[in-house]
């Protein structure tokens, strides 16, 4: 596999950098990976190979860099502290159409195919949800997208399919919410909602004490069957 930092060019004409991560064959589908609160980090990078090694083109976009450019943090708790405090000064909305400009950078890049999806993880989940929205991306995967019960008037314009992993145990997303975002897609056919018993928020994450082996291994099952048929 290849991997390399691109720019990407804001709608403003500001360019900032994502994680590029070639398949070995160096053509595929594209996806846009949402990094955590963490930053583009040595976990995010690993997920990027993990699905390009299955044949997709990645690209994983510096959410933080008006705050803080290429930030990599590490999961103590002085990492951690850095990571909530950059999650607080970050404009959500300007956030997710830097994700919207990097769908459409991954769709201009020669080895990547006709369809594009977006794949986010907790604040990376609400703005894959909505920049999927915004920016049309073909699918969408949100792993327990914290904040999304709060955007669902983009629900409407979300016709693409679109997959939900949530924790059952999850300390930061209540059911209540989950129950509201799985009611803003009833009745409608592109939504599949899983939900995971005896886990917590950030179980997909092997750097963190919620991990859950069994969880992240059946939601990435799920999540590369769904990919393989909507990309």
């Amino acid at each position: 596999m290849h991997a390399s930092w691109i720019d990407v060019r804001t709608l403003e004409g500001e360019t900032f950098s994502a994680y590029l991560t070639l398949p070995p064959t160096g053509s595929g589908p594209g996806i846009v990976l949402v990094q955590e609160i963490w930053g583009v980090n040595e976990h995010i990078r690993a997920v990027a190979e993990q699905y390009a090694l299955s044949g997709y083109v990645v690209l994983a976009p510096d959410v933080f860099w008006r705050q803080q450019p290429r930030v990599e943090l590490e999961y103590d708790t002085e990492g951690s502290a850095r990571a909530f405090e950059l999650m607080q000064q970050v404009d959500t909305a300007r956030a997710a159409a830097d994700v919207a400009s990097a769908i459409a950078t991954l769709r201009g890049l020669p080895h990547v195919g006709e369809k594009v999806a977006t794949l986010g993880f907790c604040l990376g989940g609400q703005l894959a949800f909505r920049a999927g929205a915004i920016g049309q991306a073909d699918a969408i995967v949100s792993y327990y997208g914290g904040g999304i019960a709060g955007h669902l008037d983009l629900a409407a314009r979300i016709t693409q399919p679109v997959l939900f992993h949530h924790a059952m145990d999850d300390s930061h997303i209540s059911r209540q919410a989950v129950h509201e975002i799985e009611a803003a897609f009833a009745g409608r056919s592109n939504a599949i909602f899983h939900d995971y018993a005896d886990t917590g928020h950030g179980f997909n994450c092997w750097g963190r004490p919620m991990y859950k082996q069994s969880a992240a291994a059946l939601a990435q099952g799920r999540t590369l069957e769904f990919l393989s048929r909507h990309l």
